[in-house]
């Protein structure tokens, strides 16, 4: 008898457990954001966000504040939009860009202060881990949540470990140097504490290409990343954070040769100049007080000719290498306007903290080490390929007017800078007084995009969104009685309207607490601690709580900031050369055992 044939029965939990699989799969990729973006909305008209971050640009240094340098396509962006004055950051990089990429004080993001200064006492407390800290958002990985594509070149100085890099923290693309600075030229560092220039792309080590200026770089590189995608409907978020004027000051000689000559009247002329034009621009009140310039340093005519022309050509090469960054910034406006992008940007335009007074040549070893490292400082050339160069302290402190000393101190030069918003939905033509900080730049952008301003599981934001502003809605988004409180390394400011109480250490401070009405004094040349007494009481205990929330720690007792460089310099330049040292070690030893064995040798010998 023929057996019955077998009968396939269909599978349900099979074709069940496939689709169930194929569903987690895409509510996974939905719901985590660090694995699948968020899908553009058809029709996105979202803008386009563009950061241009500009590096010890001081207040006035732009053409539309009064500076000296030819700076149209900035001027352009200023005319187009909303110019602030009164504009406060960090007096240090790596703080102010903690701050401006997550809207988070500088403590609660992992970035207190900076490496280079950081004390040993310090090291790796709860927010001084030289490093983005687990929890802290930046504004590339907020937008990127919602579809946004993210691109970054320049500098980025936020930490330079695994997962530390642009790539780990919401960037698609990125050519970023995490040091504090290299060399505009070729791939090389600009001080001891490199071994070279820790350039990354896409969080792999990278070279910086020989021969190629860092501002060019840096816009064509943006273009280069922006061009791959540009078959994408999605807005896009770029940020450019330029070398532009940082130390070495550096520049093609076609743009230096535009201010040859310029500066040659020195710095006490450059700074009664910007004093007139601060108060004509109204930068600062007429018949407001000029602040002194710090003690201890040179009047122009105590400096011998030849000195004098090196200062001016110094000053030529900072005017020139603004310039030439303008130059690039229009480049980068031309190309997204030829792509019919431009209509759709913001801008931003701002710096991260005030003027830059170091003189590496003051310091013991330096010139040795630009030698050892290929660098000199040959008037003829000055800030060209191999050519080291610096402004130091008394062109720094004139660069500050209307302001009070400059880059490291919470002063008014250190941390009032300019700051830019023009494009897609901003007001033209403004130019507000109101005081605006730079832990407000995310949520504003944020709040352009559409997206939250506060995530659950992440580091709330600090800062508040100055679109309200920027619409022409509101004049201000911080109440007279709202304070806001700023410190890094000891120097400690907190604003609450037209008052500022203020610390500043050695070797320009003596960490006493100071009171200023900023708006009326503008220089902080009148301490008002004793005629107002009461608000001198108030802003010291809104300090505290400032300071308590944020987890501020004290620095230690005869804290030395140049001396702490110099230190964390020579252990850093110790950790370099570690394999040679090892090398001569053994060398040595190796030269003690052989002179040991050869004097055995001889003794032995002698005695038979």
């Amino acid at each position: 008898m023929t057996p019955a044939p077998k009968v396939r029965r269909f599978d349900n939990s099979r074709v069940l457990a496939a689709i169930a699989i194929v569903v987690l799969t895409i509510l996974i990729n939905l719901l985590n954001p660090a694995h699948a973006q968020a899908p553009a909305p058809q029709g996105d008209k979202r803008p386009n966000v563009v950061i241009l971050l500009a590096d010890d640009v001081a207040l006035m240094d732009f053409g539309a504040f009064g500076g000296e340098a030819r700076t149209p396509n900035i001027d352009s962006l200023a005319a187009r939009g909303a110019m602030f004055t009164r504009y406060r950051t960090s007096p240090l990089c790596s703080p102010s860009r903690a701050m401006l990429l997550t809207g988070v004080d500088n403590h609660r993001t992992g970035l207190a202060t900076i490496p280079e200064v950081l004390p040993p006492e310090q090291r790796g407390k709860p927010g001084y881990a030289m490093r983005l800290e687990p929890g802290v958002a930046t504004l590339a990985t907020r937008l990127r949540d919602v579809g946004y594509r993210t691109y970054m070149t320049g500098k980025w100085h936020l930490g330079g470990g695994k997962g530390d890099l642009p790539d780990s923290h919401g960037f698609d693309r990125s050519f970023a140097l995490e040091a504090s600075g290299a060399d505009n030229w070729e791939h090389k560092s600009y001080m001891p504490y490199y071994a070279s220039a820790p350039w990354y792309e896409d969080g792999k080590p990278a070279r910086f290409p020989k021969g190629v200026y860092s501002s060019t770089f840096i816009v064509d590189r943006m273009i280069a990343y922006l061009d791959a995608d540009q078959q994408v409907a999605q807005p896009f978020f770029a940020y450019l954070a330029f070398q532009a004027v940082h130390i070495p000051v550096q520049a093609p000689r076609a743009f230096t040769q535009r201010y040859e000559g310029k500066f040659a009247s020195g710095w006490d002329d450059l700074r009664a100049a910007r004093w007139s034009r601060a108060q004509a621009l109204g930068l600062a009140p007429a018949g407001a007080a000029l602040p002194s310039l710090p003690e201890g340093l040179r009047a122009w005519n105590t400096l011998s000719p030849e000195e004098q022309i090196m200062q001016s050509k110094s000053m030529a090469v900072y005017a020139g290498m603004l310039e030439a960054m303008d130059h690039e910034i229009g480049r980068l406006i031309a190309h997204l306007e030829s792509k019919g992008q431009l209509a759709n940007t913001v801008f931003v335009v701002t710096s991260d903290n005030g003027a830059e007074p170091s003189a590496p040549d003051t310091k013991t070893g330096f010139t040795t080490w630009m030698r050892l490292n290929s660098y000199d400082r040959e008037i003829a050339t000055l800030g060209e390929q191999g050519s080291h160069n610096w402004i130091g302290p008394e062109w720094a402190a004139a660069l500050s007017t209307p302001g009070h000393l400059f880059k490291f101190y919470t002063s008014e030069g250190g941390i009032r800078v300019p700051l830019i918003v023009s494009g897609a939905g901003v007001k033209p033509g403004q130019r507000t007084n109101a005081n605006a900080f730079v832990s407000d730049i995310t949520p504003t952008i944020l709040d352009m995009a559409g997206a939250p301003a506060q995530l659950r599981d992440h580091v709330s934001i600090d800062g508040r969104s100055l679109l309200p502003i920027l619409r022409g809605q509101a004049s201000s988004v911080y109440a007279p009685e709202d304070a806001v409180g700023i410190e890094v390394s000891g120097n400690a400011a907190l604003i609450r309207g037209d008052l500022k109480l203020v610390r500043l250490t050695p070797p320009y401070g003596d960490n006493n607490w100071r009171l200023y009405n900023v708006a009326s004094d503008p220089g902080e040349t009148r301490d008002l601690s004793t005629v107002q007494p009461v608000e001198f009481a108030a802003l010291k205990s809104a300090y505290e709580t400032y300071a308590k929330r944020n987890g501020v720690l004290d620095m230690p007792i005869g804290y030395e900031p140049e001396r702490q460089v110099a230190n964390n310099a020579m252990a850093a330049q110790l950790k370099h050369a570690a394999w040679l040292l090892a090398l001569v070690g053994l060398a040595m030893i190796a030269g003690l055992g052989f002179g040991l064995t050869a004097l055995l040798r001889a003794l032995r010998k002698a005695r038979k």
